[in-house]
């Protein structure tokens, strides 16, 4: 029975994690001012509008920031650690706790997308790829706000650019501090 439990919990994961990942994508496109002919981007928006189109019309955009979409993304993590509590024996949180969890898992959600982008990118950078591709004008815009304050604590060494290495680490602490705290308060309220 066990097993039928862990396959249903990562089933959960994995249908509320892709879920989380268009509304958080679509948040960020939108916050750089990301290439709407993109065909990423385009993809991003025919998936997220049916729900984000009447909630907007409540919720409006803060500086660049849409609000309904950050405001999406946390619910799903919310109702994700909500049906976890159901499949998982050891998972314990009451329903404050599920909601700083949410904010918790939403956090970690956007460290490790950040994580992974910024190894991309780096790597990409030592690759020579084809700037046609739609994916390398959309990473460069999402990560390059990010990367941008470490690239002025840090020059350039031997032509080589490092703010991806302390950005990453900048990220790895978060995690540890923040995330890990946050996650500890929900888990105890």
């Amino acid at each position: 029975m066990m097993y039928l439990a862990n396959a249903l919990s990562l089933l959960i994961q994995f249908v509320f994690g892709c879920a989380v990942a268009l509304f958080v994508f679509r948040l960020l496109a939108e916050a750089v001012r990301a290439d709407f002919y993109n065909p990423i981007c385009q993809f991003l928006y025919r998936a997220t509008n049916p729900v984000l189109t009447p909630i907007r019309r409540v919720i409006p955009t803060w500086r660049r920031i849409n609000i309904a979409a950050l405001l999406i993304a946390w619910l799903l993590e919310v109702i994700k650690n909500f049906l976890l509590r159901f499949t998982v024996p050891d998972f314990w949180a009451s329903n404050l706790g599920t909601l700083v969890l949410g904010v918790a898992d939403l956090l970690n959600f956007f460290m490790i997308m950040y994580l992974i982008m910024i190894f991309v990118w780096a790597l990409l950078s030592y690759v020579n790829v084809d700037a046609r591709n739609p994916l390398v004008p959309l990473l460069g815009k999402i990560v390059g706000p990010v990367l941008k304050p470490f690239r002025r604590i840090l020059p350039l060494v031997g032509g080589f650019d490092l703010s991806p290495v302390l950005a990453i680490l900048v990220i790895l602490l978060i995690q540890t501090v923040v995330v890990a705290w946050l996650t500890n308060v929900g888990h105890t309220i």
